[in-house]
């Protein structure tokens, strides 16, 4: 799940945890205590494949994502892009309690969250994101990792604890856009770009048409721009193409209609406005690597 991070360090977050739990390769839980020794897991500069989140409890914490200090005081919440670099400068460990939890880009991507919410905010990838909680966002949060931690737990041989987690995990990051939207509420909007708009606009063209629209000139038109700089502007802004966007949201909404609407494959095709069952299947599985049937069945 973690690239570049030694495997003697992995056996270090588990051996200080105050409690540890993993779902395979998909995620892993700790909360991280008060210890001296596990300052020796500080020394080492490390690339995170994993998106991450530190929700600090007590004490503090002083380090470096992407070359940018970022500092967690009690009741800092921070979140770290998968593929970031990652560093510790310093830590009050007489002090620290933190929640640590890291999940997959894959497990990510098989959650049928909507990134539709995303829409509302600036999408600045690679920058890390921190977020000052109330008490009570707090320990509504504690409750939402501590079930996700004791589902993993308690349930490791049960047949559907990975389809709990998946609804656990999605209901969490609904609960951060919540808390980051009331918190956005009382703050004077940011002055957005040309880029930024154009951004902005397209990622709610595709919230809206996505069902029936995945051709990159329609969007641009509706813009009035060119596909070209369309195409430019959102991967400058996003890290993403508009192309890798519109296959977001479709499949996501194609997962979602496999698993819960209890249509089959053929007439989730047609309310996707695939030409026929063959096109949307090459397409799923394109990418997805699972064809329609099979995830289905899942």
């Amino acid at each position: 799940m973690t690239a570049d991070i030694p495997a003697a360090q992995g056996k270090n977050i588990r051996k200080y945890s105050r409690q540890f739990s993993s779902l395979a390769d998909d995620y892993i839980f700790s909360r991280v205590i008060k210890t001296e020794q596990f300052a020796e897991f500080s020394t080492h500069t490390m690339r995170l494949r994993a998106l991450t989140m530190v929700l600090c409890l007590g004490g503090s914490i002083d380090l470096n994502v992407n070359m940018q200090p970022c500092t967690l005081r009690h009741n800092s919440l921070l979140l770290i892009p998968p593929e970031s670099v990652f560093s510790l400068r310093g830590v009050d460990w007489d002090t620290l309690d933190a929640y640590v939890f890291m999940i997959s880009p894959e497990f990510l991507r098989d959650i049928n969250f909507e990134i539709s919410i995303m829409s509302t905010y600036r999408l600045a990838p690679g920058s890390p994101a921190i977020m000052q909680l109330t008490d009570h966002e707090v320990m509504l949060m504690c409750r939402y990792l501590d079930l996700i931690h004791y589902n993993t737990v308690d349930n490791t041989d049960a047949q559907y604890v990975r389809s709990i987690a998946r609804s656990l995990v999605a209901a969490a990051a609904y609960q951060l856009m919540q808390f980051a939207s009331n918190h956005a509420s009382g703050e004077k909007p940011l002055k957005l770009s040309r880029r930024d708009t154009y951004v902005k606009e397209f990622i709610t063209l595709v919230t809206r048409h996505h069902r029936r629209e995945r051709s990159i000139g329609f969007y641009a038109r509706e813009l009035l721009i060119s596909p070209k700089y369309l195409s430019y502007v959102v991967k400058e802004q996003t890290g993403r193409s508009a192309a890798q966007w519109i296959d977001q949201f479709v499949i996501s909404e194609a997962k979602n209609l496999l698993r819960f609407s209890g249509k089959n494959v053929q007439q989730v095709a047609y309310e996707l406005n695939f030409s026929n069952q063959s096109s949307f299947g090459k397409y799923f599985k394109h990418l997805t690597g699972l064809s329609p049937t099979k995830f289905q069945r899942m």
